[in-house]
């Protein structure tokens, strides 16, 4: 018979109604992303419109790592291979004459959870450094299978002619209908994350990254709800990936290799990790910076880095931690 998990397990308990800077920027900031295509379609500016759509859908790569590093204690670092997964589901299919998005869209989702389920099966009975390098190796593997497909585009990437087709339901086609599609995927992802991290599923893995034996010693099998929670993880990357590849009608190895893992985790550290929306905000500061700093100089890194630097030095919590003033002491 299990025991009742402790109190402080249920420390992230839905918030309260009351407005805070954080509640207030995260409201902003989505009122913000609903007003880009209003924008677009006054100022004719598509380059924000495309900025932005990769926003969404990167943010939702980073809502699903958010999912079992921030509230697991995974760190997965071979993440970005799910956005490969999926997006390869859609171009590979594309390629056999497959358009139907009813057909690459759930192809793609199943792809990337069935290789979670691989990958987290064999790599969860480890921590610490030993998770992290079996999660790097695995990517890595299928990053060199993708470029050894030499029909599929190999090392040179694979064009995709033609976005999804929906049976005439969605015009992916249409830049303003794809961008509210992405944004109404990135809150149902947050939505789904919210409602696992609350329940009792949702407290068994918060309570395994604090103490595992202890968890296990009270009755609860933690590796199948770490498991669980990987696949979970790997399907909804799986579908920012077959997002992705929709935008930018092009795929290419490069989208697996660990360093795109290493972008997600900083999108998620750097927009709070463990927080709801942080992997949003993340992604957001991230990418505008980048895409800024780019215009400003020819080392955008040089720049970029240090900063990202002092927010995981001096910021506890990164950007939703620095607008509710916590500070590392």
């Amino acid at each position: 018979m299990s025991a009742p998990l402790d109190p402080p397990v249920l420390e992230e308990a839905a918030p309260g109604a009351r407005l805070t800077p954080r509640t207030a920027f995260t409201a902003l900031l989505l009122a913000v992303l609903a007003f880009v295509p209003i924008y677009a379609a006054l100022t004719g500016d598509t380059f924000a419109m495309t900025l932005f759509t990769r926003v969404l859908i990167l943010a939702l790569g980073a809502v699903s790592l958010n999912l079992i590093m921030g509230y697991g204690g995974m760190v997965s670092f071979g993440h970005a291979v799910y956005l490969g997964i999926g997006g390869y589901a859609v171009g590979i299919l594309a390629k056999e004459g497959i358009a139907s998005g009813f057909v690459q869209w759930p192809v793609a989702i199943a792809a990337s959870a069935l290789y979670a389920l691989v990958v987290g099966a064999l790599s969860l009975r480890t921590r610490g450094v030993y998770f992290i390098m079996i999660t790097l190796a695995f990517a890595q593997m299928i990053y060199y299978v993708v470029i050894g497909l030499d029909r599929y585009g190999g090392d040179d990437g694979l064009t995709i002619y033609k976005r999804s087709q929906f049976a005439g339901l969605l015009d992916l086609q249409n830049k303003a209908v794809f961008y509210y599609l992405c944004l109404a995927l990135l809150l149902g992802g947050v939505y789904l994350v919210a409602r696992l991290v609350n329940s009792r599923f949702g407290l068994v893995i918060r309570g395994a990254r604090s103490n595992d034996r202890r968890m296990q010693a009270i009755g609860f099998p933690t590796f199948r709800y770490r498991l669980v929670s990987f696949v979970i993880a790997g399907a909804l990357c799986g579908l920012a990936g077959a997002l992705l590849a929709n935008h930018t009608n092009f795929i290419s190895p490069a989208l697996m290799h660990w360093t795109r893992s290493g972008d997600l985790i900083v999108m998620v550290v750097l927009g709070g990790l463990g927080s709801l929306f942080g992997p949003l905000i993340g992604a957001a500061a991230f990418l505008v910076l980048e895409e800024g700093l780019s215009r400003l100089t020819e080392y955008p890194a040089l720049i970029l880095g240090p900063l990202l630097l002092l927010v995981a030095i001096y910021v506890n919590g990164g950007i939703e931690g620095l607008l509710e003033g916590r500070r590392d002491g």
